[in-house]
């Protein structure tokens, strides 16, 4: 049976008000949470962002009945040493309560420090790189790597008796298939069930090992009228045909070329 967990959306709401979101969840039965990673939200609208490492740490302590995860793109935005810092440090705190799924990242967040925002390969090949530079930092190896990204005699000192999994986030069935080589687990978004079964299924094929977990849009509200509105308010990037990685400001989304209306974020691991 799926297990339904709870979306942590950083996009839309404060961290103080997030972290009661979450601790309100463990109240009433939630065992799973995950969390976005994020520099800026997708609208306006939305209008938050907090830093998810930070809350991250408060939640899983706040929230001690949970299993907590979080997406993150190591390798512009992030230097993978400093991902694998807090990763190791988040798990060494909360031993078995937390996992990372690992992305190429989103020009929207990665592009704020000045670099050019490369193509999906490169992104790709950047992101292997950075999982190679995470691992054995984990593993407590001192790395110096030349590459895509540049790592100088890095070692962790503080570590987890033993790491923390390390999914892969896909919205299509290409990169579902090229990251089974080297993931412990996939997260993707909903989409249409032929849509979502080809992603599925191209990382299980691949031989892809570990959990699926679906990130599920759903509204809530008193009337159905208020729903659509908040909908529509808060994830009319939606309307976009997926991926959205290539929106670069919060005021790029434009409702004009409408797709879906999806709403309000929970996550569902679905296998």
């Amino acid at each position: 049976m799926p297990t339904i967990g709870f979306h942590a959306s950083h996009e839309q709401v404060e961290p103080r008000a997030l972290l009661e979101a979450v601790a309100l969840a463990q109240e009433v039965g939630f065992t799973e949470a995950m969390g976005s990673d994020h520099f800026a939200p997708w609208s306006e609208e939305q209008g938050e962002s907090a830093f998810s490492f930070a809350w991250m740490g408060a939640a899983l302590e706040r929230a001690r009945g949970m299993r907590i995860g979080q997406v993150h793109a190591p390798g512009q935005r992030i230097h993978p040493a400093i991902s694998a810092q807090a990763i190791a440090t988040l798990e060494a705190m909360n031993p078995g309560r937390y996992w990372v799924a690992l992305g190429s990242g989103e020009n929207l967040n990665e592009r704020i420090t000045g670099e050019p925002w490369p193509a999906k390969p490169v992104r790709n090949a950047r992101l292997r790189e950075c999982v190679d530079v995470i691992r054995a930092l984990l593993a407590g190896e001192e790395v110096d790597h030349h590459g895509l990204v540049r790592v100088d005699r890095a070692r962790l000192w503080t570590r987890p008796a033993t790491p923390p999994p390390l999914y892969a986030t896909a919205v299509s069935p290409e990169t579902a298939a090229w990251a089974a080589e080297w993931a412990d687990g996939l997260v993707t978004v909903n989409q249409p069930g032929d849509a979502l079964r080809r992603v599925s299924d191209a990382y299980r094929d691949a031989g892809g090992r570990g959990p699926v977990h679906v990130q599920v849009h759903v509204a809530w509200a008193a009337t159905e009228e208020r729903a659509l509105q908040e909908a529509f308010e808060q994830w009319r990037t939606n309307v976009f045909p997926l991926p959205c990685a290539g929106i670069s400001t919060p005021r790029a989304p434009s409702p004009s070329r409408r797709r879906t209306c999806a709403p309000t974020t929970c996550a569902t691991p679905w296998s």
